[in-house]
């Protein structure tokens, strides 16, 4: 477990740093991005995981995308840089990917196939996965954004 743990940390922290180098910010900013997303990426799979919460994972990307906003809100002055800098490349790392593949590849199959049956369980798959996706994004976003307004002085004082 927690070798697993270590993983996921230090996977998102890679990725962190590789959407980071994007944008490209002050050299300053990349350990803070990577932290925050281990530490986010990390809470997230914790919450999911079996053996310690067994949460799914919509409601577990909420509360791991509001840890991630309030350690950028918080760790921006000490980057020096808006709390937007560290916070999109954290949280890229938990885009959920194999739902949007999952959602088009039903969308295909539900195309190609001929019979009420498949139609059916394809577009099932299909819309669950759509969904699910959506929801997870929106939940990054809302998660992400609140602590942002909730500590605007914060927020906005590194870039005054």
């Amino acid at each position: 477990m927690l070798i697993h743990f270590l993983q996921d940390a230090l996977f998102a922290a890679i990725a962190a740093i590789g959407f980071a180098a994007i944008s490209r910010p002050p050299r300053r900013a990349y350990i803070y991005c990577a932290l925050i997303a281990a530490v986010g990426h990390s809470v997230r799979f914790l919450l999911m995981d079996g053996q310690a919460m067994s949460m799914h994972i919509i409601p577990a990307t909420l509360l791991a995308s509001l840890i991630v906003g309030t350690m950028a809100v918080f760790l921006s002055p000490s980057a020096a840089t808006p709390a937007e800098t560290c916070l999109f490349p954290a949280l890229l790392p938990m885009i959920p990917g194999i739902y949007a593949y999952r959602c088009f590849g039903g969308l295909v199959l539900c195309l190609l196939h001929n019979s009420q049956e498949a139609f059916d369980r394809y577009f099932y798959l299909f819309a669950y996965n759509g969904l699910t996706c959506i929801v997870i994004l929106a939940c990054m976003v809302i998660g992400a954004t609140i602590p942002i307004f909730v500590f605007k002085k914060i927020s906005f004082q590194a870039t005054r």
